[in-house]
Formats: C-alpha cells, structure tokens, sequence
C-alpha cells in the first residue's frame, strides 16, 4: 500500500528536464557571484578563506590568478554541477556529486596557497554552492529522465 501511495506521488510530479533548466540554473548561480562580487562580498570572502589556509593571514601572497580565470572556473562549475545535479539518478548519488564538487572547490584554495597564489576562490565555491542547491531544490519537484524505472510488468 506504501509503495502505491509512493507511486502515485512520483507520478504526481511534472517531468524534468535537464538541458534548459541546467541552463537556467548555471545563469543564475553566476548572476549572484556577480552581484556579491560587485557589492564586495567575495573579497571578504576570499580574505576569509586566505586566512583560513595562511595560518591565521599572516602569509603575504606574491601572486594572483588573472580574474578571467576565477571567473571562467565558476562558470564551469556552476553549468557543470547544474547539469551533472539534473543528469545523474537517485538523489544519495546528487548529493554526494554536489558535496564532492563543493569539497573540490574549496581543496582548490589551499592548492593555490602552497603555489603562493592569492586563493581567491569565493566565486566558483558560491556559484558551486547556489547551483547545486537549486539543481537538487528542481529535482525535488520534477521526475527526472534518469529517476523513471522501466515497467516491470510485461
């Protein structure tokens, strides 16, 4: 009787589709990166995060990563995780995709610390972070192509 109830219920949901709204979702994950980076957000953040892998900021970084390739860095995360969040089934294997990818931003900081590069990494980590959290937030409510088991019954 569960499972009828729990049928019933996926079925409720309206299909999902990965190509557009995966789109959609990158667009707005760097559109907020954007606007906390021009109101000054992310150079806290990034001050933030230098001190975490600098031994409390004491450490001067003499060189930095051009800005386009911040920016490049979070686009292909923020269109990567969006995409990847709507492609893959069942939603334990969505979350481990979106921790896995956070985790892997944010090991990008004191990667570029030891290469005494300016780990300036708050862009790709909150256009990662919002992405992912909208990716998941959709898949909550759409039956997504990867999700619909084949008909058991001949």
């Amino acid at each position: 009787m569960d499972r009828v109830k729990r049928d019933k219920r996926h079925d409720a949901r309206r299909a999902g589709h990965v190509l557009v709204p995966g789109a959609a979702i990158g667009s707005m994950s760097l559109i907020l990166a954007a606007g906390l980076a021009l109101l000054g957000f992310l150079e806290h953040a990034n001050r933030m995060i230098a001190g975490f892998v600098s031994r409390g900021g004491a450490e001067k970084f003499p060189k930095q990563l051009p800005e386009a390739v911040i920016w490049i860095a979070a686009w292909v995360f923020a269109f990567g995780v969006a995409w990847a969040v709507l492609a893959v089934p069942g939603h334990a294997r969505r979350w481990l995709l979106w921790f896995a990818t956070i985790f892997m931003v944010l090991a990008w900081a004191p990667v570029l610390s030891l290469a005494a590069h300016r780990p300036d990494v708050a862009a790709p980590f909150i256009a990662t972070l919002w992405s992912g959290l909208c990716a998941m937030f959709y898949t909550f409510n759409h039956r997504m192509p990867g999700d619909e088991s084949p008909n058991k019954n001949p």
